[in-house]
């Protein structure tokens, strides 16, 4: 287990309503994923059985979800999207089959939201976990932060890039 996911996992351990996600980059390059977007670049698709696909991640999700915590997710993409965006919207049916809800939104219409730099989850409202990329999508590892008005501000963005979000299953890709 990596630093960051044993960060996350710690963070998750004590959460009880909520886990917030949100992604700004058009692009990551991380680990495991980057490989594997390549080979989907090349036209490989993951199939429909989660025992194809599932990982720890998705286990996590499901565990955390049975408890009653509410995962959200939303992605802030820019239009035409780029080809990482296409293959994460491809992916997005294993983050809804293990419980998360995820929403996408053009970059275009959250041009007035109060953004954060940098991606993070928010756990509980009260815990950030910034998820910090170097230049090429790489992780950079991540930082907590219990700061409460930036656990504030975190969570007004969110909400503010979800109310306008489109859900995963009406989003089309342009």
């Amino acid at each position: 287990m990596s630093q960051t996911d044993s960060a996350f996992t710690d963070l998750l351990a004590g959460t009880y309503h909520s886990a917030v996600h949100l992604e700004m980059r058009d692009s990551y390059g991380i680990g495991e994923e980057a490989a594997e977007f390549e080979r989907w670049r090349s036209g490989w698709r993951p199939g429909p059985d989660p025992a194809t696909w599932w990982n720890d991640f998705h286990t996590w999700v499901r565990d955390a979800t049975a408890r009653g915590v509410v995962f959200r997710r939303a992605r802030i993409v820019s239009e035409p999207v780029s080809d990482y965006i296409r293959y994460e919207h491809a992916c997005t049916y294993q983050n809804v089959a293990a419980g998360e809800l995820v929403r996408w939104l053009p970059r275009r219409r959250a041009s007035d939201i109060a953004l954060p730099a940098n991606d993070f989850w928010l756990f509980d409202g009260r815990v950030i976990m910034w998820n910090h990329f170097t230049g090429d999508g790489g992780s950079a590892g991540p930082e907590l932060d219990e700061r409460p008005e930036v656990a504030k501000l975190c969570a007004s963005a969110f909400d503010a890039v979800w109310e306008r979000a489109t859900p995963h299953e009406n989003y089309e890709i342009r």
